[in-house]
């Protein structure tokens, strides 16, 4: 099974404007000082013609803090916030209470210097935006329904798994206690009911369709919050699987834009191959285990010029 990133995604700013006219939305942002800049220039703009033009010291008013420039030091890195001060910041902003919990996520994720935990608040950061999104009627909840959850994704692998009885509670020792006994009920329900496979009467699982037959049509929320959770696995698989069971590897190099076209172009070729060839096998016989595969190639730098 393969999914691809979306091509049509909200576009995470990376810069800011020089004049931002328009109050920044949240959601854009992964970087909270980015965004704190943007309110901040929005608010100048906004005031402009006022006698008394929108200041740091203004902001200090609205957030209940001492020092007048405590948001330019937050800006520049100078200082982080405690979550005593992303309260303040956030109603010193009128943030709603989603919105406020949206940049509580963005200042954790933001500050976070252990891996782990980045990923973690990440994690935790795209579902608050997926499950608000949902509320907000932005995301179609017939839509959400078809998009498999990571244990949906991982059963549906297992079905070319040699000897699995589809029971929650073996089905759960199987996933070694990484999804619970509710989360592996929900997913079989959503696959069986999706007719995405059909349950024999011993208790194993055939396939009747592809896991997702149009991607095209899946939001990009949805498709990174999928992709979210795979990758996080693999995070928990660096601590918790030998070397031996597992290739794991990095590789920083500086290339040109047609060299990252190339070696994108050759990476979905061999997902694409080891697919086809994966399937000719398991057609033949089942497979020992499943594993999950991420490839990934992605900017860590800006052009100098």
């Amino acid at each position: 099974m393969e999914i691809e990133s979306s091509t049509n995604q909200t576009k995470i700013a990376s810069s800011a404007l020089p004049e931002i006219l328009e109050m920044p939305k949240i959601s854009g942002y992964l970087d909270y000082r980015l965004f704190l800049s943007d309110f901040y220039k929005f608010k100048r703009n906004l005031t402009a013609k006022d006698i008394r033009p929108y200041s740091y010291a203004m902001f200090s008013a609205a957030a209940n803090i001492k020092s007048p420039n405590y948001l330019k030091m937050i800006i520049e890195g100078r200082r982080n916030l405690s979550e005593e001060m992303i309260g303040k910041f956030a109603k010193a902003m009128g943030l709603m209470k989603e919105q406020g919990e949206e940049f509580r996520l963005m200042v954790l994720f933001g500050q976070a210097t252990d891996p782990a935990e980045r990923n973690m608040f990440l994690k935790q950061l795209n579902e608050h935006r997926v499950n608000s999104k949902l509320k907000a009627g932005e995301i179609d909840k017939k839509t959400w329904e078809k998009v498999p959850s990571w244990v949906a994704w991982i059963l549906f692998a297992m079905i070319d798994q040699k000897g699995v009885k589809f029971q929650p509670e073996r089905l759960r020792e199987l996933l070694r206690g990484q999804a619970t006994i509710d989360e592996i009920e929900l997913a079989l329900r959503s696959l069986i009911e999706s007719k995405e496979v059909v349950m024999a009467e011993d208790g194993s699982l055939k396939r009747s369709n592809q896991l997702i037959e149009d991607a095209a049509e899946v939001p990009g929320a949805l498709v990174r919050k999928l992709q979210t959770e795979l990758m996080y696995l693999g995070l928990e698989s660096l601590f918790r699987d030998s070397a031996t069971d597992r290739e794991f590897g990095s590789l920083t190099v500086s290339m040109t834009r047609s060299e990252f076209e190339e070696i994108r172009f050759q990476l979905r070729q061999f997902r694409k191959k080891t697919q086809k060839e994966n399937a000719v096998k398991r057609a033949e016989a089942p497979g020992e285990r499943v594993y999950q595969m991420n490839l990934q190639l992605f900017p860590v730098t800006e052009k100098a010029d």
